[in-house]
């Protein structure tokens, strides 16, 4: 009886975390009747639900599970506070509301321990041993795992190839063609210009502008643009269709369930957001591609290659990939430069061949950046966008305190960021409309000067600081923030600079149904989550605790890249952006694949 009781307040307490309207209270002091976000038929139904989902099991958490959970649990109120009222009154407004917050976190708390202990027997469920197949597809896909993968991703794939001809062009890679072209654009207007003539920058990879353009110019060799972005795109679609093959491949020769490679070739087949990014002419689907191959090649290197001689084709081909990784996107390099060097601790046999890959490549990035861009005069990206958290955090200064801020302290700011329309620009979840106006005349001295402002500010209201940070970046570890996070619209701009005839066929229908289902996707029950950005923030961090608890220690390795991907995205401009996080949440069907695998192997 006493235990009904307990299971009963639990759900109860529960119930009012998710579904207690604070916001409502917080402004209206009430003044709706309903207090809750839904009616009364469907939280009973609810209650019901917690209590027999509380009933059902029970156990202990050991103290980093409860770490973990306590920080969901806070990514919760934090979240929900900034998404409502856009700051974290609903938590720290007054004491009635910091005490209803430790009351709320407990009703997190208790559920997301739950999940946790479900999720335990999840991971201890034995393997079952793949019966004899007698089915003709599923007999291809088990004796040729890469080709019946590429060939049937290949047939979806190609219904949006199809719909969206010739490519899903936005306006990034749209400023990229004219950047390709040597046409004045607002990239090359963000840096003072090493030769005045060359509009070429590297804010966008270079490689990656010569890629798009180079293909463009094909087209028009034959007198059709958009035949020339098509070809783009059936490029760019092969390459991500053969790293997803390659994946479920891979899977095969480890021993991974042939449930479990179905099951992961379903997703990448009708998720959405694969195929809507293998037509999206950005940087990030490269750069996710070589991600992919990386991970794929971390895993083989921490589960075979400890001991044993790393081949010589595989280190060529590792260091075409991480070299790849560092050419398609700027920051791929951190990445790189904060995960490889780890495998040289780890192995004991391949120490030269991993000292030797990670020198090769810091040799190359340089070469490659340091004298091959200045030698054909192509401009390195503003330091601008290494400053986001900084910019932001004054922009809110402002925004809040401006009768506070000195004449001293306006001209500092003014000489970096334009002060009379600062406030103005402050948007708390995107910091291009602040760092758009980053003076690229600024000196040295300049920014030292701003630096010793922003730190005195800092003193000042060092929680408008963090507030400025946490509304910036909340949506990585909060699931229930939504962002937009595929591109399907047509972008005229290389038209309308009349650099290219690019325009849609006129299977506008198609394309409708086709984005209508993109769009939708992250609304549906369950599998919604699988292009869910926080929760699959918090994915990584589950994996990372269950290595540790299960004795897989080793494994955290493979993570590393997702590490230091969620850092970028956390020193990113943009809240919840989707590019951003794309590689770890592309990944996350063989990751969490494998680490099934290794959780469940003795």
């Amino acid at each position: 009886m006493k235990k009904k009781i307990i299971f009963l307040l639990i759900s109860g307490l529960t119930l009012c975390s998710f579904f207690l309207d604070t916001a409502n209270l917080y402004e209206g002091l009430g003044s709706r009747e309903n207090p809750f976000s839904i009616e009364l038929f469907p939280m009973t139904i609810c209650f019901l639900f917690f209590y027999f989902f509380y009933s059902k099991k029970e156990g202990k958490i050991s103290w980093i599970e409860k770490l973990m959970v306590s920080f969901f649990s806070i990514s919760m109120l934090i979240g929900n506070s900034y998404m409502k009222i856009g700051s974290w009154n609903l938590v720290f407004g007054n004491l009635l509301f910091f005490f209803l917050s430790i009351f709320l976190f407990f009703g997190y708390y208790f559920f997301f321990k739950q999940c946790l202990l479900y999720f335990r027997m999840f991971l201890e469920k034995k393997e079952k041993k793949d019966g004899k197949i007698k089915n003709k597809f599923l007999l291809f896909f088990e004796q040729k795992p890469f080709l019946s993968s590429f060939l049937f991703l290949l047939l979806i794939f190609s219904i949006y190839l199809i719909a969206f001809y010739p490519m899903i062009l936005s306006k990034d890679p749209s400023f990229q063609i004219l950047q390709f072209y040597n046409i004045k654009n607002k990239y090359s207007d963000y840096v003072v210009l090493l030769d005045p003539n060359v509009h070429l920058t590297n804010h966008h990879p270079v490689l990656h502008t010569l890629l798009l353009g180079g293909f463009l110019n094909i087209g028009k060799f034959f007198g059709n643009d958009n035949f020339g972005l098509f070809l783009y795109s059936l490029f760019q679609m092969l390459w991500l269709i053969g790293a997803l093959s390659f994946t479920i491949s891979y899977m095969k020769k480890v021993k991974v369930s042939l449930k479990k490679r179905l099951i992961v070739l379903a997703i990448y087949a009708f998720v959405p957001m694969y195929a809507f990014y293998a037509l999206s002419s950005v940087k990030d689907t490269f750069y996710t591609v070589f991600l992919l191959f990386y991970f794929v090649f971390l895993y083989d290197f921490i589960k075979f290659y400890k001991e044993k001689p790393y081949p010589l084709k595989k280190c060529l081909l590792l260091f075409l990939i991480v070299f790849l990784i560092s050419a398609f996107r700027n920051n791929g390099i951190y990445v790189l430069v904060l995960s490889l060097p780890f495998l040289f601790f780890y192995t004991k046999k391949n120490k030269k061949q991993i000292g030797a890959i990670f020198v090769f490549l810091c040799l190359t990035y340089f070469g490659y950046t340091k004298i091959l861009f200045p030698y054909f005069k192509i401009t390195d990206g503003s330091i601008r966008e290494a400053l986001s958290i900084p910019f932001q955090q004054t922009a809110r200064y402002v925004k809040e305190h401006e009768d506070e801020v000195t004449k001293e302290e306006r001209e500092a700011i003014d000489q970096i960021l334009t002060y009379d329309t600062l406030k103005d620009r402050y948007k708390p979840e995107i910091a291009d409309p602040v760092k758009n106006e980053f003076n690229r005349y600024s000196t040295k001295e300049d920014l030292i000067r701003y630096f010793k402002v922003w730190f005195q500010e800092f003193l000042k209201h060092p929680d408008t600081y963090v507030q400025a940070t946490l509304h910036n970046i909340y949506g990585y570890f909060y699931p229930n923030k939504k962002n937009w996070y595929i591109y399907s619209a047509y972008t005229s701009i290389i038209k309308d600079w009349d650099v290219a005839d690019y325009h849609y066929n006129s299977l506008k229908p198609m394309r409708t149904v086709l984005t209508a289902y993109g769009e939708s996707f992250p609304y549906f029950p369950v599998v919604g989550l699988l292009s869910n950005i926080g929760f699959q923030t918090w994915m990584i961090l589950i994996m990372s605790v269950s290595f540790l608890i299960y004795k897989k220690k080793k494994y955290l390795l493979l993570l590393l890249p997702a590490y230091v991907t969620i850092l970028i995205c956390i020193a990113s401009p943009v809240n919840c952006y989707f590019r951003y996080a794309m590689p770890y949440i592309f990944a996350m069907p063989f990751l969490f694949t494998v680490f099934l695998k290794e959780i469940r192997e003795k």
